[in-house]
Formats: structure tokens, sequence, C-alpha cells
């Protein structure tokens, strides 16, 4: 039985609060089949980017060739992590993660303004989100961080060339959690529970993210 006191839930909500980044198809669901209709059981569909609201990123994003979904085991989504509360209203930057109690193999989980102000759980999707500069996803590789994790759906800024933080990060082997709702969650240590769907060749995945204390 696992031992926690409190489970924080920082998934957002398809359908209601995911913003759809500009270019991706949007989430919808349907019934199939309905009780309105005379079904004996309700049956729906829903079709979905596989980046769509809280997700998973693989290296496989942008290596070709790398592997997918399938080939990760469920411990790789299961990890030590830190909540760190960023103050610079504009970007992570390393000069204010060098001012905080990092600790080496933690998944760390940026909370900004994103989620503090609602931005992430607004249904719009705004160009004017905190995101990672470089030499913050530099210093997370250096501190051998498995996963590293924002409040918003990219953690590059909006409109920067060549995705500059996504390859530092995934060519490195790291992880990336992306549309994080953390306006309720205290910073501190947590165990995160981020499993993707188990999809055959797929480079990213919808995740019920969860953290526990």
């Amino acid at each position: 039985m696992l031992n926690f006191a409190k489970a924080y839930d920082i998934s957002i909500t398809l359908g209601e609060e995911a913003a759809v980044y500009p270019g991706d198809p949007p989430f919808s669901a349907e019934e199939v089949y309905s009780f309105a209709g005379g079904a004996e059981a309700r049956v729906s569909s829903f079709h979905a980017c596989a980046h769509s609201g809280t997700h998973l990123d693989l290296p496989a994003h942008f290596e070709p060739g790398a592997p997918g979904l399938e080939s990760f085991p469920p411990e790789r989504f299961i990890l030590p992590a830190q909540v760190l509360e960023i103050e610079n209203p504009r970007a992570v930057t390393r000069e204010e993660l060098t001012g905080k109690a990092l600790k080496r193999g933690r998944a760390f989980l940026f909370k900004t303004r994103n989620s503090i102000e609602r931005l992430v759980v607004s249904g719009i999707f705004s160009e004017d989100y905190v995101s990672l500069e470089a030499g913050a996803a530099e210093l997370c590789v250096e501190l051998d961080s498995p996963l590293v994790g924002l409040d918003y759906f990219s953690i590059d800024r909006f409109g920067d060339s060549g995705y500059p933080v996504h390859r530092t990060l995934l060519n490195s082997g790291r992880l990336i959690l992306e549309g994080l709702n953390l306006r309720s969650v205290p910073a501190g240590e947590y165990t995160l529970l981020a499993l993707p769907l188990k999809i055959k060749g797929l480079e990213a995945s919808p995740v019920r993210a969860v953290l526990l204390k």
C-alpha cells in the first residue's frame, strides 16, 4: 500500500481547460452509442493530438528512430520530484535556479505565473507564457534530472526557431512534461506519477499527472 498523506492532481481537464498549441489538431469527443439513442451501453470516442493537454514528450519527438512509448518501463514515469516556485515573470533562468536548493537526480517541476494566474487552465492559448531558457535546461541536465516539467503547453519560448530547450533536454535522454497545473501545489519534494498511454511508436502522450506527498 502506498504511504502518502495527500495526492495533488496536476493535470488539466481535456475538453474544458486545455488550450490548443497553434497548428495542433484540437481535442474532441463524441458518443458513438448513447442512452438517448436507445443504446444499452454508452460508448464514446475521442480524437486528440499526442501533445494534448498535460502530456509527456519523449526523445522521439525530435530524434528520428528513437524509441516510442511502448519501449519505456513504467518506473521511468514514477520519480522523486521537486516543485520549484519561479518568481521571474518571463522565463525560468539558470540564475534564479542557482539560488535554489535543487537536488541531483530529481524531476524538476517549475511553478510559474502560468499556474498562479490560471493561464494554463484558461482554455485559450497565449503566446505570453513563462518558458525555460536554454541555460536553465543545461543546468537540469548537469544535475541529472530525468524529467523537466513546466506549467504550460511548450517548454520553449513561443516562436523560438529550432526548439533549443526541447533539444537540450530530449537529446540528452530527459523527458519533458508539459501542461501542468501547479497552482495549488506548495514548493517542495514529492513523488511524481505521470504514466502515458502505451501506444506503439508514438513520441508523446497525454498523462494523468499526480504528485504524492
